[in-house]
């Protein structure tokens, strides 16, 4: 059993949260095109919920992998997905490697702020010409005495317009492009950090979302995180957890919006009877609400993989293309259902339809992870062990 009494517990205290603190002002949040990251972390981090999974020693609860997955599924209820989002970056994208493999100096310095809440991250790895192809990315952080010296630049960077430090995946050296590598703490008042633009989106309206220059800013090697040339696999390890989170992250909002749907079609008359009598809709919508559950044992079959030590790679890659796909899939047939209404941007199947698209797209296209569940198959081409 994967949820006890005492996940229970965390999961109430933050339904109130989300209830009382952030549910009430998303709307206004959505329409200003940006929520107060600051505020909205610190009430969290006040309350442990930056840090469950993190290390006591740094301000985290250290409590086991399933506490952080229950946190991911359970944000899903903020009414938007931007939130939830910002949310995920700070504990699951941006800090995960920087817990396990940083320095103390490190942690205690960039860490331990973002676990309190009282500082927010975000994570750099995506550039304009380097999107899923991570190895390709041309930042580069050349040495210089005891500092690395940045330059280059960082694309759809979520929070990164409210950010104080961002952990950046830069060119440390000339070899392979697997092996030259290195993530690094950069605080983003560093001289030579420039926030270019907020990006205008489809979707995720409340979330800054921002391009990012860096023009020969210096910082010091110490606010690398493990080994200098390691930064690809540790930022392939990241990226399961960021896939795993992404996906649980999913689920409410999917059985949220199948409710709505069920009692908005419940209350429309069409032809003398509710649309929800229409044995296509109801019978569609229990083929939906099936999936959300088949969707959940994946996740939650990963995680224990996770939790018992094992490679969760493939089941991670497949949770996460099957949460975006199905996120499509749900949204679009309950924006039908919905009629003319579901067309008009005060109703919640339109925000749900703009958000969940996303899923697809970003911490590796639903084609990345295809390739990756391929290779665990042997069906990749140029695979020796094909059969």
């Amino acid at each position: 059993m994967l949820f006890t009494s005492e996940h229970e517990e965390v999961r109430r205290s933050l339904q109130k949260v989300i209830a009382a603190e952030i549910n009430p002002h998303v709307d206004v949040w959505e329409a200003e095109g940006r929520f107060p990251a600051h505020d909205v972390f610190r009430k969290l981090g006040a309350l442990g919920f930056l840090g469950l999974n993190k290390p006591v020693e740094y301000g985290g609860m250290g409590l086991e992998y399933s506490y952080a997955l229950l946190m991911a599924e359970e944000v899903g209820g903020i009414s938007c997905g931007a939130v939830p989002m910002a949310i995920g970056v700070q504990t699951d994208m941006a800090t995960p490697a920087l817990a396990r493999f940083g320095s103390d100096h490190v942690k205690r310095e960039f860490l331990a702020p973002a676990v309190s809440g009282e500082q927010v991250a975000c994570i750099g790895v995506s550039e304009p010409g380097a999107g899923s192809d991570v190895a390709s990315i041309k930042t580069t952080a050349r040495s210089d005495g005891d500092d690395y010296v940045i330059t280059g630049g960082k694309m759809w960077i979520t929070n990164g317009a409210q950010a104080d430090w961002i952990c950046l995946l830069a060119n440390t050296g000339d070899g392979p492009a697997h092996r030259n590598k290195s993530l690094i703490c950069v605080p983003m008042k560093e001289k030579g950090v420039t926030v270019a633009r907020t990006l205008d989106k489809l979707g995720m309206r409340s979330s800054d979302t921002a391009q990012i220059f860096f023009d020969e800013v210096r910082v010091p090697k110490r606010n690398r995180i493990g080994e200098e040339g390691k930064g690809f696999t540790y930022q392939m390890m990241q990226f399961q957890e960021e896939r795993l989170w992404g996906a649980a992250a999913c689920l409410k909002p999917a059985e949220w919006i199948i409710d709505q749907t069920i009692e908005y079609t419940r209350g429309r008359q069409a032809f003398g009877k509710s649309i929800l009598d229409n044995q296509v809709v109801h019978f569609r919508l229990a083929e939906l609400k099936t999936e959300v559950e088949l969707l959940r044992s994946l996740i939650y079959r990963a995680a224990e993989q996770m939790m018992a030590g094992e490679d969760m790679t493939t089941l991670a890659s497949m949770a996460k293309l099957k949460a975006g796909r199905l996120g499509r899939e749900v949204s679009d047939a309950c924006m039908q259902y919905w009629g003319g209404m579901g067309y008009m941007s005060e109703t919640p199947v339109t925000r749900y339809y703009r958000d969940s698209r996303l899923t697809s797209i970003a911490g590796g296209a639903d084609e990345v992870m295809l390739s990756i569940i391929a290779k665990a198959m042997g069906t990749l081409p140029g695979m020796s062990n094909r059969s």
